[in-house]
């Protein structure tokens, strides 16, 4: 079953409703008739959220798709980062095998083209300091940094030594690619914002000073513009919002 997208219809409604407000306050300043005044309006804001709603989809598609990327890489470095090492290497040949690489494991360490692919999976960037240590073990020898991510004074440090590095999105697209990764993931879930998080945050004390202003403001406008009503009924709305969260509000 499709996952309703409650941004994508939240976002149509709000768009379709601005400019129906927006269409019925130029046709009424241009003198048209109510009833003409309003059905315009509505068909022109239907209309308008139609178009809207098609355009948006399709980004609103490709963003909860990145997202969902974006959340399996972490997981997937999480599980590399908390995995043991042995078990690490085997995921690692295996995913490259299943890529068309030639792989070896010889010693406890992974031969890549005859280059040893070196697994520092950290919840930190690798540092500088992990690079130079690297470089001092195998001196001239060639090597490639299998890492979740690297600082930008290690990622110099290895270019001027001339060595590689397989960051986290070159690893996720190798196990994506291969359909390697791990069903099972040590720690999978990664902690989320909540509901209650955004609301808290939504209702906060502090907001009901915009929500003033705003609403202050637009009763003020309403002294000097030909259609005081919308002004009227937005600005009262937006003051008594924000009396309600400076009473009601989380601290």
């Amino acid at each position: 079953m499709k996952k309703f997208d409650l941004p994508l219809i939240t976002d149509t409604i709000f768009y379709t409703a601005a400019c129906w407000f927006v269409c019925v306050g130029l046709l009424r300043w241009l003198d048209v008739a109510t009833w003409a005044c309003f059905t315009a309006a509505t068909l022109i804001a239907l209309a308008a959220g139609t178009v809207l709603f098609l355009l948006l989809s399709g980004r609103h598609r490709r963003r909860a798709l990145s997202k969902r990327q974006q959340e399996e890489k972490e997981k997937l470095m999480l599980h590399l980062t908390l995995e043991q090492d042995d078990a690490v290497r085997t995921l690692l040949a295996n995913a490259l095998r299943a890529d068309g690489k030639e792989v070896t494991l010889q010693d406890d360490t992974i031969l890549l083209d005859d280059a040893p692919l070196i697994p520092v999976f950290t919840m930190q960037p690798v540092s500088a300091d992990t690079v130079a240590r690297l470089l001092k073990t195998y001196g001239k020898n060639p090597f490639i940094l299998a890492c979740n991510a690297l600082t930008p004074e290690a990622e110099r440090l290895l270019s001027s030594f001339s060595r590689s590095a397989m960051p986290g999105e070159e690893i996720y697209a190798l196990f994506s690619r291969t359909d390697t990764i791990p069903e099972t993931l040590i720690c999978g879930e990664i902690p989320r914002r909540t509901a209650r998080t955004r609301l808290r945050i939504a209702f906060s004390k502090r907001n009901a000073y915009p929500f003033f202003v705003s609403g202050a403001g637009l009763l003020v406008m309403s002294l000097f513009v030909f259609f005081p009503i919308y002004y009227l009924v937005t600005g009262s709305l937006l003051l008594i919002a924000s009396v309600c969260i400076r009473a009601f509000g989380y601290a």
